[in-house]
């Protein structure tokens, strides 16, 4: 389906709703999946079920209501069947600009009060930026310089919940939902995304996920490329140096078995000056941004592998002249000959997951739904990726030079007395 032909927003609307309810089930389907699409992008404090329900249909909200409420928690269609729609529909659009880069691995977490919630737990909180009650999902996003599109998305789900049986069948948890660590999950959506024949890309995570030495080893075995943040106790071998116990895996003792292996931090006290210099990349479509960095290849100590049979990486490393230490170190396994510009540019193409969630959450609800089953939270996840789709889909249809396109669908007018619960006006 080309979105980019010459018709006016409303009508491409009307024809990506259209591609979507090709993949949903019963035409019935068609006039919620329709309104759901239309009220995460009509603007509005709140896009939640009732609110939507009130812009989507303000004659008759309470059976609007009834309608969006079911399509989105009960109602059976298949989150995969419809995120594969959007990519088939918005990639072209993604691509219009280059290339898929990269495969951008990260989570996003939102803030719960009480523990009914499906995954809800004291647990970490990216958005809080401490330990709070929150739910966590772990998205895959495919990317380049000029777009980005989430194209996996699963909740994270406790080990505490997937054992309490009680639990899990009030929330709809299906029985096939074993626990799962975040990159476990992680490397689950990537080997799908490589079965899938998704455009390959560099993989790209922070350190939450690319200090898992499990995680990189996965991507290795399956040929991805990664650029993975690391902490800087992470042991490796320097140049011109290696494993003494050849054709024997490394174990839990690391330097007692390997008095040769040295933290990131250590190779990188030991570097000449030389050795660092500074780099400028791109972020976003024209801000150019600069730091200092060094990089060297290392080989680098993984638990349980034969240490002789891994191949060199990049160890690449920030160091903000007006800091006192480095900010940030990765392992890249990308090839020998890469210059040292494009491998800080992939290291820093990763802030385009940043601004996903940022729009995901500001322009489209992402973290405002209200329901609590395992069903609803990935139903309304998806129609919010699908809405994010459109908009995308939407930006590259307008010149450099052209203002931004006309809202998609008309704004019903409220009745003057509305307030969604949840909203300042009616606490």
């Amino acid at each position: 389906m080309d979105l980019n032909r010459g018709e006016d927003s409303e009508a491409r609307f009307a024809a990506y709703v259209a591609g979507l309810g090709s993949v949903i089930g019963p035409s019935v389907r068609m006039r919620p999946l329709r309104d759901y699409c239309t009220g995460l992008m009509l603007p509005g404090e709140r896009k939640s079920v009732e609110p939507m329900a009130a812009r989507t249909a303000p004659a008759r909200t309470a059976a609007q209501h009834q309608s969006l409420l079911h399509f989105v928690g009960n109602a059976t269609w298949s989150d995969e069947d419809v995120l594969a729609k959007v990519r088939e529909m918005v990639l072209p659009a993604v691509e219009k600009d280059g290339p898929i880069e990269a495969w951008i691995i990260d989570d996003t977490s939102f803030p719960k009060q009480g523990k009914h919630s499906v995954g809800v737990q004291h647990q970490y909180c990216g958005q809080l930026g401490k330990q709070a009650n929150c739910q966590v999902a772990v998205s895959l996003s495919i990317a380049n310089h000029a777009a980005s599109l989430p194209v996996a998305y699963r909740l994270y789900l406790p080990e505490t919940w997937t054992k309490d049986r009680a639990r899990r069948k009030k929330a709809g948890v299906p029985k096939e939902i074993k626990f799962r660590t975040k990159p476990e999950i992680a490397l689950e959506q990537i080997r799908w995304a490589c079965e899938a024949g998704l455009p390959r890309g560099v993989g790209l995570m922070d350190t939450a996920y690319g200090n898992d030495s499990r995680l990189r080893a996965g991507m290795t075995e399956l040929g991805v490329f990664y650029v993975a943040g690391i902490l800087p106790n992470t042991l490796m071998w320097r140049p011109g140096t290696g494993p003494r116990r050849m054709g024997r895996p490394l174990n839990n003792t690391g330097r007692r078995d390997e008095p040769d292996l040295v933290s990131a931090k250590e190779v990188m006290l030991a570097l000449p000056k030389q050795a660092w210099r500074t780099v400028t990349w791109r972020e976003g479509s024209a801000e150019r941004l600069s730091s200092r960095f060094a990089r060297v290849r290392v080989r680098v100590g993984y638990n349980k592998l034969i240490p002789e049979k891994l191949s060199p990486e990049w160890l690449l490393i920030e160091w903000p002249e007006d800091e006192a230490e480095p900010t940030k170190y990765w392992l890249a396994t990308l090839p020998e000959t890469i210059s040292f510009e494009r491998l800080v540019d992939l290291a820093k193409l990763r802030w385009r997951i940043e601004r996903d969630y940022q729009e995901l959450k500001q322009e489209v609800g992402l973290d405002h739904y209200e329901g609590r089953g395992w069903r609803g939270f990935h139903h309304h996840a998806t129609l919010c990726i699908a809405a994010y789709g459109f908009l995308i889909a939407e930006q590259a249809t307008i010149p450099p030079s052209g203002p931004r396109s006309a809202a998609p669908v008309p704004l019903p007018r409220l009745p003057d007395d509305y307030r969604p619960r949840g909203s300042a006006c009616a606490a």
